[in-house]
């Protein structure tokens, strides 16, 4: 049986300054999306929670093709199966 997995990951996103309100509600639109912050000269911290590493490039590749968007880079993924993230940890 195979288990759902959760594909996490965080991109440093840079748009043109007078697109940036645009593109981070654009980003923010998407599915599994969070803008967390952005600066005036247009830089935007994304993170992306999907189920898979598909959807994860289709992603990328949406938020790459925005328009305003100059660059979208991948700073970290992390995959693992819900199981797995959803277990427990009891207190040490």
């Amino acid at each position: 049986m195979a288990h759902e997995e959760l594909h996490i990951s965080s991109l440093v996103v840079h748009s043109t300054p007078r697109r940036l309100e645009a593109v981070a509600e654009a980003i923010a639109s998407l599915p599994g999306a969070m803008v967390h912050a952005s600066s005036a000269t247009g830089k935007l911290v994304v993170t992306l929670e999907v189920p898979t590493a598909e959807a994860m490039s289709q992603q990328v590749s949406t938020i790459q093709h925005i328009d305003g968007v100059l660059s979208a880079v991948l700073v970290y993924q992390c995959a693992d199966n819900l199981d797995t993230m959803n277990e427990e940890v009891a207190d040490a």
